[in-house]
């Protein structure tokens, strides 16, 4: 009899951890869930106003409302395409290039579905910021020459079929991810997947009436200013929310995000200063954006010391690309995307490569790989991105123009976007 209950009393003892874990179902981290919803909400603020902002200041006076709006529809489309299949197709589970529909209109997700410690839901609206500043940053290539109708055929067709698959490829489990391509935060995702489709864009709109005969200068540098600082405080949202939860990467990926963009806001100004004799407001915004650009894919992989060099290599690597790079190229890119978005994203993937190795203060590779493969697959992961977005950037132009046409008429560009396509005037005449 004693035996006995003693057996029962070990079942019921072995019982009771099962019983505690029923009765204590998984619910999201507070602290994680507050951190993510906050770096959300500085991805969003990114875009409305930062990217804005930023591309608006550098542009003539007649143009300025025309990136503004260009800017706020595109966000606005982008978060609706979102939700109805763009998450789904990213983040769902499917082949190597798409994910499938098992989430489409957000099917399945309810308040308690949980993305590792967090709401699901947060998940979505923080990858959908990612979607909507990348579609912005293309804007800037072919500005102040464009139909605001083809602008928005263009967005539903590169979303879908470039930002989507390669998001896939690298963040949702894709053909990248099995490789052992590394992207923090969105070096191939973001900023070379939109650099390469607004270089395409420049080309297939041609150059701006008077380019390279009339002085096209910024109209209002403090705007520029006040874009900068935006995305500078914003993109620590982008960065350190990578992490995907409030932990000592988030950390890293924070400070390491301080001490590169410092490093490339002073290698631009210092060059810029050696080579044209003074250093220049629009210097310092412009290496503020290569240093966060370039830190970017590497922000949660690196240590300081090796973020500090990616900002001080990628500062220098902006200028080359604002002013010998886009010389050679011939191309007329309004706002530099490619310049800086495209040169400094390949500069810091390739160089994630070389600095998340452990004996350079990073947090070391893979099991087996070695600094030599890592750089490989980082060159491969950069290559597929620029052509991929490159043919789809191409395709999605020419069926743009074949509905409603890319290009307002000459007489209409010299006038100005803003009266033409908007109806409006940002400043009194």
């Amino acid at each position: 009899m004693k035996k006995l209950l003693s057996m029962m009393g070990l079942g019921a003892a072995a019982m009771m951890p099962s019983l505690a874990m029923a009765a204590a179902p998984v619910v999201a981290d507070k602290a994680d869930n507050a951190f993510m919803m906050i770096c959300t909400a500085l991805v969003l603020f990114m875009t409305v106003p930062g990217v804005a902002l930023f591309y608006g200041g550098l542009l003539r006076s007649k143009n300025v409302l025309s990136m503004l709006t260009q800017v706020m529809v595109t966000f606005a489309l982008v978060c609706v395409l979102w939700m109805l299949y763009g998450y789904s197709l990213a983040f769902s589970e499917g082949n190597a290039f798409f994910g499938g529909f098992q989430t489409a209109l957000l099917k399945g997700i309810t308040v308690d579905s949980l993305s590792g410690t967090f709401a699901q839901f947060i998940h979505v609206a923080f990858q959908c910021s990612f979607a909507c500043i990348t579609v912005a940053l293309i804007v800037g290539g072919f500005a102040e020459r464009v139909r605001f109708s083809a602008v928005l055929i263009f967005t539903v067709i590169w979303l879908t079929f470039s930002y989507l698959p390669i998001a896939h490829m690298v963040w949702g489990g894709g053909f990248l991810a099995a490789d052992g391509a590394l992207d923090f935060a969105g070096g191939t995702v973001v900023h070379i997947n939109a650099a390469i489709a607004g270089l395409v864009g420049a080309y297939l709109l041609g150059k701006r009436a008077g380019f390279g005969k009339e002085a096209f200068k910024p109209h209002n540098l403090p705007m520029v200013f006040t874009g900068a600082s935006i995305l500078y405080v914003g993109w620590f949202g982008f960065n350190a929310g990578s992490a995907s939860a409030a932990n000592g990467i988030a950390a890293l990926a924070f400070v390491n995000t301080v001490m590169a963009t410092a490093g490339a806001i002073l290698s631009w100004i210092l060059v810029e200063w050696m080579v044209r004799g003074k250093p220049s407001l629009l210097g310092a915004c412009s290496g503020c954006i290569a240093g966060l650009v370039a830190i970017t894919p590497a922000a949660g992989y690196v240590g300081v010391g090796g973020a500090l060099i990616i900002g001080l290599v990628g500062g220098v690597a902006g200028l080359w690309g604002v002013v010998m790079l886009k010389r050679w190229l011939h191309a007329d890119d309004t706002c530099d995307v490619f310049g800086v978005h495209g040169v400094c994203g390949i500069t810091g993937c390739i160089l994630t490569g070389v600095f998340t190795s452990s004996s350079l203060g990073g947090v070391g590779y893979a099991e087996g790989v070695t600094m030599g493969h890592q750089v490989w697959v980082q060159l491969f992961s950069v290559g597929l991105t620029l052509v991929w977005s490159g043919v789809v950037a191409f395709i999605g132009y020419k069926i743009a123009d074949m509905v409603v046409g890319l290009r307002v008429p000459e007489d209409q560009e010299r006038e100005g976007l803003d009266v033409n396509s908007h109806g409006e005037n940002a400043y009194n005449q």
